[in-house]
């Protein structure tokens, strides 16, 4: 058994085929192949009996369901680059489309550059038109929480897709292409459609099972569907992704004792405080959104019954007063927010400020934290953009918690995560085949058309030939017989073949042989001369 530490420099002989000598090679198993990547490089080698030394890297012997989100993301991920940096030009006219997936999750990112990407709701269909605009772009969506940024899009050339998209996040965020590669993951086609379908089952959330996601993957299509730049494949795989997210959750018990992000932030809220937890400090809530609904309901059950709102409007407190009749909730104006905190312990922060409302600067003059919390004033703060300035932590009776440090309230729990995520993966893999059948169904659509126009074209040539040999004196009605009697002919002739060229793609044994009828037809009345929609697309917008 040989062992070796993650980065470390590996001499050149050690690995056969690294050809960047004295590189920092990193490990992850994708399959029975163990990939050394670099930001100069990646090598597929084979190495029997390897193991990597570290607490968060993946064992040999892991298989790819054990192994956790940010290595399958990575695993995958290194795979897509692998094939980007040898992808050759010009092959988007050979190949349907891909569906590609770009993005930065908690899982790969520090939040101090998801921060950067992130895009209101607001936002999302300016991002789509500009996204769907670009040469090799034919959809796109975007997906922007608190804990991932991620583009899905259906390029015509994914290697060229890749490029057009990196360039416009780093145009957006102001991040250099360059730091954004050392972070960003790249998965397309299955490898794309399974991670969009772990992600609204919440297999790939911090807090497993976590249903807010599936609210925020539904909003994505509802915003899409507005949009002419989220077509029709990112319908349906939203859609799909839908639909595997609830499956999961009544199929299997995921959800049992899930937990949110706010409930998160509240459980560690309670290890931070002294004995007593949140039951006896000030507790002021920055925001009254639905993270904000979702902290007063966890801290009531935390046994907090006191707590002070602060929020621009009124009315959203009044409701949550309504909805929480045996809370005191307290209403104050954003004007009064240091004031507030002031006098408070413990604050939480959710708002969609992209600017700090907190800062050293504004914090520092305030009145201390009672000794019930030790004299400690705590900020915990899962809002992205960051609500408080990091700077914050330089002050002694300050501490200051982000959604990144939630990883510490449910990294008890991963054995319990792996079993569930098994038994919801059985249902992931059954909605990936459907969708994978749906969407083979439609590469017929471009060889229906085809076929079409090749018939249109041979019937108006042979009707205006008929034409030329017949008396000049035809009468209208005649003219139009005539032509109505091309048309059925053609109709009728194009009936078999369209009726085998059709198919739903519930059932995959009949998605395959719609696919060979389709290449049959295609041979044979030689249709693969017709200019094909994707070169149309590409060529129109260069």
């Amino acid at each position: 058994m040989v062992t070796m530490r993650v980065g470390q420099v590996v001499a050149p002989s050690f690995v056969e085929g690294v050809a960047s000598k004295g590189v920092s090679l990193r490990r992850v198993r994708i399959g029975r192949s163990s990939v050394w990547g670099s930001s100069k490089g990646l090598c597929a080698v084979k190495l029997a009996g390897m193991k990597v030394v570290n607490s968060g890297a993946p064992r040999a012997d892991m298989s790819d369901r054990e192994m956790p989100p940010s290595h399958r993301i990575k695993a995958a991920s290194l795979s897509a680059f692998q094939e980007f940096q040898n992808a050759r030009a010009n092959r988007y006219t050979k190949v349907k489309s891909s569906v590609m997936v770009l993005g930065l999750s908690i899982h790969t990112t520090p939040v101090e550059m998801r921060e950067k990407l992130a895009i209101p709701e607001a936002e999302w269909p300016r991002a789509i038109d500009e996204l769907s605009s670009q040469n090799h772009i034919e959809e796109a969506g975007v997906l922007s929480t608190c804990n991932r940024f991620e583009i899905y899009v259906v390029a015509v050339s994914w290697n060229r897709g890749v490029k057009e998209v990196t360039e416009w996040m780093s145009k957006t965020s102001g991040i250099s292409v360059e730091d954004l590669m050392e972070h960003i993951f790249i998965l397309r086609d299955q490898d794309a459609t399974q991670h969009l379908f772990r992600v609204s089952s919440g297999l790939d959330s911090l807090v497993l099972g976590e249903g807010q996601i599936l609210a925020q993957v539904k909003q994505v299509l509802k915003v899409g569907q507005e949009v002419s730049g989220f077509g029709r494949n990112l319908t349906g795989l939203f859609k799909q992704a839908i639909t595997a997210g609830k499956r999961v959750r009544t199929e299997t018990n995921i959800s049992a004792g899930a937990v949110s992000v706010s409930s998160a932030a509240v459980e560690l809220a309670v290890m931070k405080l002294p004995e007593g937890g949140v039951s006896r400090v000030n507790v002021l809530i920055v925001g009254a959104g639905k993270m904000s609904k979702l902290l007063v309901k966890h801290l009531i059950s935390k046994g907090c019954t006191r707590m002070t709102i602060v929020n621009r409007s009124e009315q959203r407190v009044l409701d949550l007063q309504t909805e929480f009749p045996d809370a005191n909730i307290i209403y104050e104006p954003l004007t009064e927010m240091l004031r507030c905190t002031g006098e408070s312990d413990l604050v939480f922060t959710s708002t969609s400020s992209e600017i700090p409302l907190f800062t050293k600067e504004n914090v520092e003059p305030l009145t201390p934290a009672s000794q019930t919390s030790g004299g400690v004033r705590h900020f915990i703060d899962i809002s992205v953009p960051r609500n408080v300035a990091a700077c914050l932590s330089d002050l002694s009776s300050t501490r200051v918690y982000n959604v990144d440090d939630l990883k510490e309230v449910v990294a008890a729990n991963k054995e319990d995560r792996r079993r569930k995520a098994a038994d919801a993966q059985v249902i992931i893999d059954a909605e990936i085949q459907n969708f994978e059948a749906w969407r083979d169904s439609l590469e017929t659509v471009p060889t229906i058309k085809k076929l079409r126009s090749y018939a249109e074209r041979v019937r108006q040539a042979e009707l205006e030939k008929a034409l030329s040999k017949m008396p000049e004196d035809l009468t209208t009605k005649q003219k139009r017989a005539l032509e109505d009697l091309s048309r059925g002919i053609v109709n009728k002739l194009l009936h078999g073949p369209m009726q085998h060229l059709r198919s739903d793609g519930t059932d995959s044994k009949t998605v395959s042989e719609t696919i060979e009828n389709m290449h049959a037809l295609e041979r044979m009345f030689d249709l693969g001369s017709e200019v094909l929609v994707v070169e149309t697309k590409a060529k129109g917008k260069k």
